[in-house]
């Protein structure tokens, strides 16, 4: 019954629409609400706010954009200048997939050590931990590198992966290397 109902429903619009009872709006003057003013006038308002403080934002992005950038592009800043490897001590890591480091620590300085890693010489920082492993960080190139006892592994923060692993100096080498023999007389 309600299908019939509503096909006859249709029939009788569109026959009223045919006869030009439903004509289209006219657009008469409309009456003005003084409500409905005050809460347009409002929303004005919010959007021009809305609008100044995007653009102040906008604004306040693009010089702590323009500042990193001249930051980075400043060779006299920490994170970006080579460091002075003079009066260091040199310890050099063998590394998986035959990937070598060169750590250059200054024992007057011991919260900064320069690293070499692809022909190039990275300053980082140390960053305290709770394990008592060594981190050091240079947030500019992303790089990290943590040494614990029995290895180092240096990392890219920036693209989250391992750079290099299993990283030993001679001295950890050996250490590994004089376990070996012990372990097969058991």
């Amino acid at each position: 019954m309600s299908t019939h109902l509503s096909k006859l429903l249709a029939a009788c619009a569109f026959a009223l629409a045919a006869a030009g009872v439903c004509a289209p709006a006219v657009s008469a003057p409309a009456e003005k609400h003084p409500k409905a003013e005050d809460v347009l006038k409002a929303q004005a308002k919010q959007a021009k706010s809305r609008s100044k403080k995007a653009k102040a934002g906008a604004a306040a992005a693009a010089a702590t954009a323009a500042a990193a950038t001249a930051a980075a592009a400043d060779p006299l800043s920490p994170e970006v200048a080579e460091p002075d490897i003079t009066d260091t001590v040199v310890t050099d890591y063998a590394c998986e997939l035959n990937n070598k480091i060169t750590i250059y620590t200054n024992e007057k300085d011991d919260s900064h050590i320069a690293l070499r890693w692809k022909k190039r010489l990275h300053r980082l920082e140390r960053v305290g931990t709770t394990t008592g492993a060594l981190r050091f960080e240079n947030p500019h190139y992303g790089l990290i590198w943590i040494g614990i006892p029995a290895k180092g592994i240096l990392l890219d923060s920036k693209l989250n992966r391992q750079l290099a692993n299993e990283c030993k100096n001679a001295q950890q080498a050996t250490a590994v290397v004089a376990a070996a023999p012990e372990d097969k007389k058991s």
